[in-house]
C-alpha cells in the first residue's frame, strides 16, 4: 500500500518538472507590460475578434484569441499576491487598465465603422455570464501558472486564452458602447471581469501551492507595510470572488429548475414549447413561455404554478402565451417565425447530412467497381502469361454490413479443368498483390 501511495505521490507531484522559480517568475513579469509591438499585437487581435463576432465566425474569434496577450498582466497580479511583490500588482493592474481600454476603444471604433449592427449569436453568448464562466477562469487560470511554472510549456497557455474567453467580452462591450446599448456593454464587461478576477484568484492560490518564493526585503518595517497592504488587496479580491460566485450559483440552479420545469410541465404531446424566457433581475422573477398547439386549461396552468417550488422557482411569475391571440402581445410572431425556421433549418440540415452520406457511400461503391473494371484488362492478360491454363477473370467486390466488408473481393476464374489446390493458392497470392486486396476468395470454375 505505502508503494501505490508513493508511486501515485509521484505521478501527481507538481515539481517534477518544474522549472526554476526565479525564471519563471522574471519570465511573467517581462510579460506584464504592454508596448510597442504587444500593443498592436493586442489592437489587431482585439479587430480580428470583433470582426469574427460581426460574422458570426467562431474559427476567426479562436484565432483572435491564439494571438492575443491578454493573459500576461492578469496572471502577474496573481503571483504578485502569492509572492508579496507590491510593485508587481501595482504594474499588472496598470497594464490591465490600459489592455481594458485600449481593447474597448479598438471594438468600439471597429462597431462604429462596421456596415454590419446586428447582434449574432456569437455576441450575445457573451452577454451573460454563467457559474461555468467561473469554473472555466478558474481551472484555467491554476493550468496557466502550472505551465508557465514548468520547463516544458507546450501549447497549454494559448489553449488557457480561447478556454477562459477573455477577448470576446472586451469587444461585446465596445459593441454595446457603439449601439448605446448599456445592457450589452454592462453584461459583456462583468463576465469580462469575472473571468479575470478568477484567473487572478487561481493563480494566486498555485503560487502558494507551488511553494514560489516570497519577495525578499532589506526594511523589516517596509517589508510588514507591503504585506498588510498585499493582504488587503487580496482580500478585497476573494471576497467579491466569493459574492460573484455564489450569485452565479443560485442563479444558474435557478435557471436549470425553469428550463427542467418546462421540459416536465409544459411540454404534452398535444403542444410545443416554441419559446422560453427566464428573467431574474433583482426582485422581478418571470417565466414567460410560448406554446404553440391545443391551449392548455386555466385550471391546469394555476395548478403547475403551484408546483413551481418544487424546481426552485419561488416567487417567479408564471406567464403562459398560447395560440395565435388578437392581440400583438400574445405571440411574438418575429420568434416564432424565428423558431420555425430554425427548426425547418435543422431537419433540412440533417436530411442534407444524411443523403450526403448516402451519396458518398454510393459514390465509394462506385469507385471500387471502376477500379476493378480498369484492372480487369491490365490483370487478365498478366495472369494468362504467369497462368496459360487460365481462361477468363471475373472480379465481384463484395458488400454487407460487416466492419471490414469493402476489402473483400471475389474473383472467379473459368478454365478448361479445375485448379489445383497449390495453383489456386499460388494464383490467390499473386492476386493480392497485384489489387492490394488483403481480403480475396477465388472460385475455380470449368468452362
Amino acid at each position: 500500500m505505502q508503494l501505490i501511495r508513493g508511486r501515485v505521490r509521484d505521478i501527481f507531484d507538481l515539481t517534477n518538472d518544474k522549472s526554476n522559480e526565479h525564471f519563471t517568475i522574471d519570465a511573467i513579469k517581462e510579460d506584464v507590460d504592454f508596448r510597442g509591438s504587444k500593443m498592436w499585437i493586442l489592437i489587431f487581435a482585439i479587430m480580428i475578434a470583433s470582426l469574427g463576432l460581426n460574422v458570426n465566425s467562431t474559427a476567426v474569434i479562436i484565432g483572435a484569441m491564439l494571438i492575443s496577450p491578454l493573459m500576461g498582466p492578469i496572471i502577474g497580479f496573481g503571483l504578485g499576491l502569492g509572492i508579496y511583490d507590491f510593485e508587481l500588482i501595482k504594474r499588472s493592474l496598470r497594464n490591465l487598465g490600459l489592455m481594458t481600454l485600449i481593447s474597448i476603444l479598438t471594438a468600439t471604433m471597429y462597431f462604429l465603422l462596421s456596415p454590419l449592427s446586428q447582434a449574432q449569436s456569437e455576441l450575445l453568448a457573451r452577454t451573460q455570464p454563467t457559474i461555468y464562466d467561473v469554473f472555466i477562469a478558474f481551472v484555467g487560470g491554476a493550468a496557466g501558472i502550472i505551465a508557465s511554472s514548468t520547463r516544458n510549456k507546450g501549447n497549454v497557455l494559448p489553449g488557457v486564452a480561447i478556454a477562459t474567453a477573455l477577448m470576446p467580452p472586451l469587444c461585446t462591450a465596445g459593441y454595446g458602447l457603439s449601439q448605446g446599448n448599456l445592457s450589452f456593454f454592462f453584461g459583456a464587461f462583468y463576465l469580462y471581469l469575472i473571468n479575470s478576477v478568477f484567473i487572478g484568484l487561481s493563480t494566486f492560490v498555485m503560487v502558494r501551492v507551488l511553494k514560489f518564493p516570497y519577495k525578499s526585503f532589506v526594511n523589516p518595517e517596509r517589508e510588514r507595510k507591503i504585506r498588510r497592504f498585499v493582504t488587503i488587496i487580496a482580500l478585497c479580491t476573494i471576497a467579491p470572488s466569493v459574492y460573484f460566485g455564489v450569485i452565479l450559483i443560485r442563479d444558474s440552479v435557478m435557471e436549470d429548475g425553469a428550463n427542467r420545469f418546462v421540459l416536465e410541465q409544459l411540454n404534452t404531446s398535444t403542444n410545443q414549447v416554441v419559446k422560453q424566457h427566464f428573467i431574474n433581475q433583482g426582485s422581478e422573477k418571470r417565466l414567460e413561455v410560448v406554446l404553440l398547439g391545443q391551449e392548455l386549461p386555466e385550471e391546469y396552468l394555476d395548478s403547475i404554478r403551484g408546483r413551481m417550488p418544487r424546481y426552485g422557482l419561488e416567487n417567479v411569475h408564471l406567464v403562459v402565451r398560447q395560440g395565435f391571440g388578437t392581440q400583438a402581445e400574445d405571440v411574438d410572431m418575429k420568434e416564432l417565425k424565428s423558431v420555425l425556421l430554425q427548426d425547418l433549418y435543422d431537419n433540412s440540415d440533417k436530411i442534407i447530412r444524411q443523403q450526403s452520406r448516402q451519396i458518398d457511400s454510393l459514390k465509394a461503391l462506385l469507385n471500387r467497381y471502376s477500379r476493378y473494371s480498369d484492372l480487369a484488362p491490365d490483370i487478365q492478360q498478366e495472369a494468362r502469361d504467369l497462368f496459360p491454363e487460365l481462361g477468363r477473370l471475373s472480379f465481384a467486390p463484395s458488400f454487407s454490413n460487416g466492419v471490414q466488408s469493402d476489402s473483400l473481393l471475389t474473383v472467379v476464374v473459368e478454365g478448361k479443368r479445375r485448379l489445383r489446390p497449390e495453383e489456386e493458392a499460388r494464383l490467390k497470392a499473386w492476386l493480392k498483390s497485384r489489387t492490394k486486396v488483403s481480403n480475396l476468395h477465388l472460385i475455380s470454375v470449368v468452362q
